[in-house]
């Protein structure tokens, strides 16, 4: 997600209370999500893939995987930051902008929003 920068750039205080999913190709990490859970309501963050990988549906089953999980978890909905970019990506996992678009690191994002 951030390739340029190093690890401590997208480490977070809550790491610790999060859970991760991972996806594994011929045993190698390619795709990855953390999921943040408070109340009825879930974030998910650090939602990223190799670039490699990218555009062969990994990262799409990956998320489907944690939006199965969080609904199993009687959740409410599940949120994100989304790049402005990714919107169509979300939109077609059923989830839907809320809010206006704001600047974060020098680039565009949107919360995105899925009731479960």
């Amino acid at each position: 997600m951030w390739p340029h920068k190093p690890i401590s750039f997208v480490q977070l205080p809550e790491d610790e209370g999060g859970l991760h999913f991972g996806a594994f190709l011929d045993q190698e990490l390619v795709s990855v999500v953390s999921l943040f859970i408070q109340g009825d309501q879930a974030q998910f963050r650090k939602f990223a893939t190799l670039q490699q990988y990218q555009g062969q549906g990994i990262g799409r089953q990956l998320l489907g995987h944690v939006l199965s999980y969080a609904s199993s978890q009687n959740l409410s909905r599940v949120w994100c930051h989304a790049r402005s970019s990714a919107c169509s990506f979300y939109q077609k996992m059923g989830m839907e902008a809320e809010g206006e678009p704001f600047i974060k690191n020098g680039l565009e994002y949107v919360r995105m929003v899925k009731s479960l």
